[in-house]
């Protein structure tokens, strides 16, 4: 036997003998289930089906969505809270997560210490729209007709906690003026009945209002982020159009249940990161009229203390409007 053989073997040796264990713990090894607390088809479930679809040629196995809606999303979470902590369930949820905890004064899980916190994912623009027949031109005008109507003016959302409830509660704040506010089961039927002219406002995110507005069955008259949104370059911002203090975005993040190894947790982190890179992924993102989060937001940590900081962030909000969920 060779010096060279000789120096080999105990290598060849030790790596026969590390295989099976290897093979034993490979993460993933069967279907990795997203859940999603909210309706098929409303903008956090395509935000889900695009980062799935990614993480799954990332992982090397299948990601399959499912949709767990009710109770403002609370349903969604408080299963994937209870879920086996392997990482075989996980959750994409959106800004509810930092309102959930003021507005549901009691759950069945812990909505801020049931969780790992994976990674965030994007910050979606949200966009005012109105029916096609609202008479005003402008986001002025609208405010004025706001002020002149008050409570005679619906303003519909996808139910309480959701994106479009929260925005609401923003716009109304922001003006002073209340309105009637038109709860649905769903961003898809609040859509419906906005451009069927049933209700006459609603405040959601780009990924659901953005082809709406380019085949113009609904108007729009401000987003609310700092720049204008590149998908909707001839839709002004709030600040542009005379309303400064009406800014939010809708963040998605990524969630394991608490005690999620970390080993698992910085796997799903890191092919996260992958999938964000994905070229498709970008496309889509940027025809919905948003963008995927820069690498180093889609961490653990960046996501746990930007999360603890909305939560912070709207609890007097909440508090001050007093409408909770229970």
């Amino acid at each position: 036997m060779s010096r060279l053989s000789r120096r080999a073997l105990p290598a060849v040796a030790l790596s026969g003998l590390a295989l099976p264990a290897l093979g034993q713990s490979r993460y993933p090894d069967r279907t990795i289930t997203v859940i999603v607390p909210f309706a098929a088809g409303g903008p956090t479930d395509t935000v889900a089906r695009l980062v799935a679809e990614a993480m799954g040629r990332d992982l090397g196995g299948t990601v399959v969505v499912e949709n767990v809606g009710g109770a403002g999303g609370t349903l969604g979470a408080q299963r994937t809270a209870q879920a086996r902590p392997d990482g075989y369930t996980i959750l994409v949820h959106h800004i509810g997560m930092a309102t959930i905890p003021t507005l549901y004064r009691r759950l069945a899980y812990d909505p801020v210490n049931g969780f790992e916190a994976v990674g965030l994912i994007t910050e979606v623009p949200m966009t005012l729209v109105a029916k096609r027949g609202i008479e005003a031109n402008n986001l002025q005008e609208l405010i004025a007709l706001v002020r002149r109507q008050r409570d005679r003016i619906n303003l519909a959302n996808a139910g309480v906690g959701a994106a479009s409830h929260l925005c609401g509660l923003l716009f109304q704040s922001a003006l002073q003026v209340p309105m009637t506010t038109v709860p649905y089961r769903g961003t898809a039927p609040a859509m419906n009945d906005l451009v069927g002219g049933t209700v006459d406002l609603m405040c959601d995110q780009t990924t659901n209002t953005t082809e709406q507005i380019r085949a113009g069955t609904i108007r729009a008259f401000a987003t609310t982020t700092e720049n204008r949104v590149g998908a909707l370059p001839d839709v002004p911002t709030a600040r542009e159009a005379g309303l400064p203090n009406f800014e939010v975005s809708v963040w998605h993040g990524l969630y394991a249940p608490r005690n999620t190894p970390r080993e698992i947790v910085n796997r799903l982190s890191a092919s996260l990161q992958t999938a964000l890179r994905d070229p498709n992924l970008v496309r889509r993102f940027n025809d919905l009229g948003t963008e995927p989060v820069s690498q180093d937001k889609a961490t653990p940590e960046a996501h746990r203390a930007f999360w603890q900081a909305d939560i912070a962030r709207w609890r007097p909000i909440i508090q001050a409007a007093g409408q909770y969920a229970d």
